[in-house]
């Protein structure tokens, strides 16, 4: 039985790779195009077909179109990769019809890239060569004892001039995980695709000496066999945004063709899956995932090795697998972005899961306004269907497991475990109590496992490169990396995956680029309407689930809005209770009329009506509701009321004692006037102010009636001479 699961599994690989080299065989140039909901909003269907167009127009078969997944870039969108032999890898931003024929009459056609229309460009030219040095926690150390203080500044020292070489400083390899001493440093060389392990300076000099220098690749140096996360950083190590990041669960997002099976085998898709059906022992695969430390990433941060133990020691022969597709967070597109761009990682993960808890029958539960992600992930079960790796004695291992796709109306507490389970049986999605959890009770009565997507995604990467390298990547008590959605007053918006215990200064300043001109660092909120708002005195604290609860907040599902000296606390807090309070299911009465009364007290002090007695009643009301209600949402909703008055209760005192807004955001507490010294009488302000309540002859100082103004703002968006002061 062992050797027909590995042969089946070799016999599946090499198909799947006959399939990929003949489709990809006569091509010589590479076009690669986003293609995911954030890419397609953007404007990548359009791109792809101009492409397609040009390409047919040429008449040159040498040049291949590309689908891949969304890199997580999202400001930046549509992204287009241009990869041509012997050459660094070109990535263009913010792509549109008429950059189309400029890339593929200059770039493609005469083999001159455009600089100025570079990612996260303009540069000034493009090098030979580029070495992507490791600066891990185990790498940096040695980095700088054989390269210096400045690997850039040692290339000038060589003699290597900067068109031939670069070198950039990047996130972990994952090499370290088939390394045995720290005493080494690991350079990626592009765009040969080459990872070296140095141990003596000699051994970099080598390096340079040959292969920079003469084009020879230095075999004895070479590090074997593929590591987490290295064909990201072969396409995007140049990138910032990307280089400073350590891909796990995104490791094949803007890789992986997302609608190819094949595709997907040849970055040791199912590799994992096949390991453990050969070994035939479902406490081994609990066993490696406990080590790994890996915690749920759907919020609460269970640790998935002791739930999935819970199951699998039922006596209860029936036993289902839920994949939490539920993503309702506002803001939050982690889910999404790993279901539309590597849907196979997610299946496989699921698959692996299932065999370690001894479940039959396994579903997607996924959230209805997810169409491409749904049409994708259905076809990526029907792809393994027809390959054997879903159904019916699985790659000839005996074990039968199938997965069935159900949609959600959108209800943010079904994200809510037993929630969820409800809706599944078509009942309304409200909770219950537990005990008994859905490890004993859960699904139709029989135990039941529910993992995020971002928590099946880890599986495989725990299978192939092993639990300890993943728990050695995350912190103490949280193995691996997490995924967030940074979005907000940040100049670098999408998705970045980073090992836990990264501080949020890093994220912030390193990823995400700070705050855009002129602005102020204010606050970075995190776990969505659960979550708090933590303090810019604060940015040092490493994420980790421990603590960021005792900062007051919680890493929820992974989204991080970045709030800047322009934002409301006490408005930020009136708009996740307002969210809350319309998700509430009803059943309980501490959430249902608790989120309902705060929400009041809220806009009682944002519309300049609120008291120090308010503050009182809102503090003892949030800590009741979190105290009494049924399930995780309404005790996680007081969070960012709760986690704003300790931060910033500065900001409430405002609005209540001098009934002003300090970020003028709050309209009831904001005023509008003309200072008559700067007003020129142009008459603009009054021309567009939908009130009329702007009066003043032409050439003299103006006047706003201020019963009559609205506060929408129009004057001061208007005036060019700075006279319209916002109070």
């Amino acid at each position: 039985m062992s050797s027909t699961v590995l042969e089946r599994y070799q016999q599946l690989a090499a198909r799947a790779e006959a399939l990929r080299q003949q489709a990809a065989a006569q091509y010589r140039v590479q076009i690669q195009v986003g293609s995911a909901t954030c890419e397609h909003a953007a404007g990548s269907q359009v791109v792809y077909e101009e492409f397609r167009k040009h390409i047919a127009a040429s008449g040159r078969p040498d040049i291949r179109l590309h689908r891949t997944g969304c890199t997580g870039r999202c400001s930046r969108e549509p992204i287009v990769s241009v990869i041509m032999p012997n050459s660094l890898p070109v990535k263009y931003q913010q792509v549109d019809r008429e950059l189309v024929h400029q890339i593929f009459t200059t770039h493609i056609m005469e083999g001159r890239p455009l600089l100025e229309h570079i990612l996260d460009g303009p540069v000034e030219s493009i090098a030979r060569y580029e070495l992507l040095c490791c600066q891990s926690e185990r790498c940096q150390e040695f980095l700088r004892q054989i390269w210096g203080p400045n690997p850039g500044a040692y290339l000038k020292e060589r003699g290597i001039p900067s068109q031939q070489a670069r070198a950039t400083l990047a996130s972990c390899f994952g090499a370290c995980a088939i390394s045995e001493t720290p005493t080494t440093a690991h350079v990626i060389v592009r765009p040969d695709k080459v990872l070296y392990r140095l141990r003596t300076k000699e051994d970099l000099d080598e390096v340079l000496d040959k292969h920079i220098g003469k084009g020879e690749i230095v075999k004895r140096l070479l590090v074997p066999g593929k590591t987490v996360g290295r064909k990201f950083l072969e396409l995007y190590g140049d990138v910032a945004f990307f280089n400073r990041q350590t891909r796990v669960a995104l490791r094949h997002n803007g890789i992986v063709d997302p609608t190819r099976i094949d595709d997907y085998f040849h970055y040791r898709g199912f590799e994992a899956l096949a390991t453990v059906l050969n070994r035939k022992d479902p406490q081994w695969v609990i066993q490696q995932v406990s080590r790994s430390k890996l915690r749920g990433r759907g919020g609460a941060g269970y640790p998935t090795g002791t739930k999935w133990q819970a199951a699998a020691s039922s006596k209860e022969r029936v036993r289902y697998l839920i994949c939490n597709a539920d993503e309702g967070d506002p803001g939050a597109f982690m889910d999404r972005g790993m279901l539309e761009s590597d849907p196979f990682n997610v299946i496989e993960g699921m698959i692996i899961g299932a065999f370690g808890i001894g479940a039959h029958q396994g579903f997607v539960y996924i959230r209805a306004e997810y169409p491409l992600a749904i049409e994708r992930v259905e076809n990526a079960i029907a792809q393994c269907r027809e390959w054997g790796l879903l159904g019916q004695d699985i790659l000839g291992s005996g074990f039968d497991f199938d997965i069935e796709i159900r949609l959600g109306a959108g209800a943010f507490v079904c994200g809510e475990e037993t929630a969820l389970i409800h809706s599944i049986e078509g009942q309304r999605g409200q909770p219950r109590v537990r005990p008994p959890y859905p490890t004993e009770v859960g699904l139709w009565g029989k135990p039941t496992v529910i993992n995020n997507v971002e928590t099946f995604a880890n599986i495989t990467a725990i299978i192939n490169y092993g639990p300890d390298w993943f728990a050695r990547v995350g912190s103490e008590r949280s193995g691996g990396t997490k995924v967030f959605a940074l979005a907000g007053k940040v100049r670098h918006t999408g998705l970045v995956e980073v090992p836990i215990g990264t501080t949020l200064r890093d994220i912030v300043f390193q990823i995400g680029g700070g705050m855009p001109e002129g602005r102020e660092f204010k606050a970075v909120q995190t776990g969505g309407p659960a979550g708090g708002c933590i303090p810019a005195s604060m940015l040092d604290l490493p994420v980790d689930f421990d603590t960021l609860v005792r900062a007051g907040s919680i890493m929820g599902s992974g989204g991080m809005i970045v709030l800047d000296d322009s934002d409301c606390m006490v408005d930020i807090a009136k708009y996740f209770m307002q969210f809350s309070f319309d998700e509430s299911c009803g059943k309980c009465t501490p959430c249902r009329e608790g989120t309902k009364r705060m929400l009041e007290i809220l806009e009682r002090i944002t519309g300049g009506q609120g008291t120090f007695q308010d503050l009182e009643r809102l503090e003892r009301l949030a800590r009741l509701v979190k105290k009494s209600s049924l399930c995780g949402l309404g005790r996680a909703a007081p969070n960012p009321i709760l986690s704003t008055l300790q931060h910033f209760r500065e900001e409430y005192a405002a609005h209540v004692v001098d009934r002003r807004c300090p970020a003028k955001k709050c309209v009831a507490l904001i005023q509008y006037v003309i200072d008559p010294e700067k007003c020129v009488g142009c008459t603009v302000c009054a021309k567009n102010c939908p009130a009329v309540c702007i009066t003043g002859a032409r050439r003299e100082p103006h006047l706003i009636d201020q019963p009559r103004c609205v506060k929408c703002g129009r004057c001061f968006e208007v005036c060019r001479f700075n006279a319209v002061l916002k109070l």
